[in-house]
């Protein structure tokens, strides 16, 4: 028998829906809370954690620290090579009080001017470079102050070991550790930027790049030049060594140079790379290629004479010789006296046509090409008249680069081959395969001969060293100031060879603007101060390049063919 229902049955039963209704709403603010308890503890989280270092670098664009390849000599000495750095950068929407950034930043890098930093610490941007490639003292000193919104990136900081030492020849890079001049340039331009471009080429392990350079003989070079320069109170200097067989390159120097850790300094006009991107009037070095000419062209032996004995005049010019022997000359005689008469009518005989041919024939109407980019384009004279052909003979009215000079006169004692200069190793054979034949063998001999006779009996006996047959040919030219020549002002040269039997390297030493001293006895002209200068080097060098000592020739080498 069913129990009839008490008054807090019915009063239960009437509770029953709102107590439903007040579980669910329970249940649903738990799950709220909970779901915003997890969601402020992520935020927590993320507020109080580092910045994820691969987000920075992309942030930063990863381009700024590529890596480069290690560059090293020819026997394996480091010339340059990557070292890892910070960078100062700021995420502006996580500085919490700008001011006090300013003035604490400020005071540990006076460097940065407090406006220009403001400026970017206001800026609306989620990531601002402050300063690039900061000293590790720096970086410890600011990571000290513990700003919010203050971070580090390491970057690849290029390093030059060597200094000011091959600076002309290496180059240097931009702060995105970039190649933007000499043969860091050229890495970039061979496929290195493409690379880096591309996402690749980011590790330190990358191969080393060798070239040609010798920095022991580089050293050699550019101290004999330093103190050339301070001897004859020169404004500069320069010098080539390069392997007559390769076209290598051993030595470059150009003084004044600069240091490639600073690379603003390049930019001074002072302190441009002379050998490659300046042109000079080589004066009477380039007589060799006068009488190489006359002789290859078969209007001349070393038999034939040429007068000598009163100046040459054509309308208002005078053409006349500094050494003045006032005679008949052969041409070994014209070439040791380095005679303006004798080389003038070497190039009427041969004529305009010829001698620009010739000339052409021997690189000198190209830019010079090698992988360094900074080359200066030859200035020829605006219309070849015989008068131009007679001066050019003797090195005037003609400015070439250096280099130039350096890989003509090789082939003028080579066996006649044009071999194209490289900082590149490059073997006989892969040297030979780019050569042109651009003289007989039998006149390459011959300027074998006459540059070796000039050093024993000519303006070359200066570079005559103990153990080395030395050849070569001086030239001393006035320089052109405001489109006159200055006698107060020479530019001196001397172009050897050694040994001058069997050359396996040609050297070029150029002076600029030397002052006769009285070691000298007041001269300024390239006997007195080149040629000497090119012997000390050679007696230097000649050992670091593995070429034996040999005994002194009683008479001048013959005219023999070559081996």
């Amino acid at each position: 028998m069913q129990r009839p229902a008490t008054k807090a049955d019915r009063r239960a039963r009437a509770n029953e829906p709102g107590q439903r209704l007040r579980r669910r709403i329970g249940i649903a603010m738990a799950a709220f809370g909970l779901c915003y308890a997890v969601i402020a503890g992520r935020m927590i989280m993320l507020a109080g954690s580092e910045q994820s270092p691969v987000r920075i670098y992309q942030t930063a664009a990863q381009s700024v620290s590529h890596a480069r390849p290690d560059i090293v000599d020819r026997n394996g000495t480091l010339l340059a090579t990557d070292v890892r750095t910070p960078s100062l950068f700021a995420e502006p929407h996580r500085i919490i009080d700008v001011d006090e950034a300013v003035e604490m930043l400020s005071a540990v890098m006076p460097a940065l001017e407090a406006t220009e930093l403001r400026g970017k610490l206001t800026q609306e941007r989620r990531f601002v470079w402050l300063k690039r490639e900061i000293s590790p003292a720096e970086a410890t000193e600011i990571h000290g102050l513990g700003l919010p919104g203050i971070g580090f990136v390491e970057e690849n900081q290029r390093f030059y070991p060597s200094g000011r030492l091959a600076s002309h020849v290496i180059g240097h890079v931009n702060v995105d550790n970039a190649g933007i001049a000499g043969i860091e340039k050229h890495f970039d331009q061979a496929g290195l930027a493409d690379l880096h471009a591309s996402g690749f080429a980011r590790s330190s392990k990358q191969a080393p790049e060798q070239i040609t350079l010798d920095l022991r003989v580089q050293h050699a070079v550019r101290d004999e030049l330093l103190q050339a320069m301070e001897t004859y109170q020169a404004k500069a200097a320069g010098g080539v060594i390069m392997d007559a067989r390769t076209g290598e390159i051993v030595s470059m120097v150009s003084l004044p140079d600069y240091d490639p850790h600073d690379p603003a300094t390049s930019i001074n006009k002072d302190n441009v790379n002379r050998m490659m991107s300046g042109v000079f009037e080589m004066g009477s070095t380039l007589k060799a290629f006068t009488v190489a000419m006359a002789l290859d062209a078969g209007v001349a032996n070393l038999e034939t004479t040429y007068d000598a004995r009163s100046p040459i005049r054509v309308s208002s010019f005078t053409i006349d010789d500094f050494h003045a022997q006032r005679r008949i000359l052969s041409v070994p005689e014209v070439f040791i006296h380095s005679s303006n008469i004798g080389t003038a009518r070497m190039a009427l005989q041969v004529g305009i046509d010829g001698h620009q041919e010739f000339m052409k024939r021997m690189g000198f109407f190209d830019r010079p090409r090698t992988e360094l980019p900074e080359t200066a384009q030859p200035l020829l004279p605006n219309r070849w008249t015989e008068l131009s052909s007679m001066t050019i003979s003797f090195g005037h009215g003609f400015s070439v680069a250096p280099l130039q000079t350096v890989a003509a006169v090789a082939a003028l004692v080579n066996g006649g081959r044009l071999i194209p200069p490289t900082l590149l190793p490059r073997s006989e054979a892969e040297a030979s395969a780019v050569a042109q034949q651009v003289l007989s063998p039998e006149t390459s001999a011959q300027m074998r001969y006459l540059m070796r006779l000039n050093v024993t009996e000519g303006t070359g006996k200066k570079a005559e060293v103990a153990g080395f047959r030395v050849g070569g040919k001086t030239g001393s030219a006035e320089k052109v100031v405001n489109g006159r020549y200055d006698g107060k002002k020479l530019l001196t040269s001397f172009l050897g060879t050694f040994p001058s039997d069997d050359p396996r390297y040609v050297i070029l030493i150029m002076i600029d603007e030397p002052q006769g001293i009285e070691e000298t006895h007041g001269f300024r002209t390239a006997g007195w101060n080149a040629v000497p200068v090119t012997g000390r080097i050679i007696t230097r060098v000649g050992p670091m390049l593995d070429i034996p000592p040999i005994a002194a020739d009683a008479v001048p080498m013959t005219t023999g063919s070559i081996n």
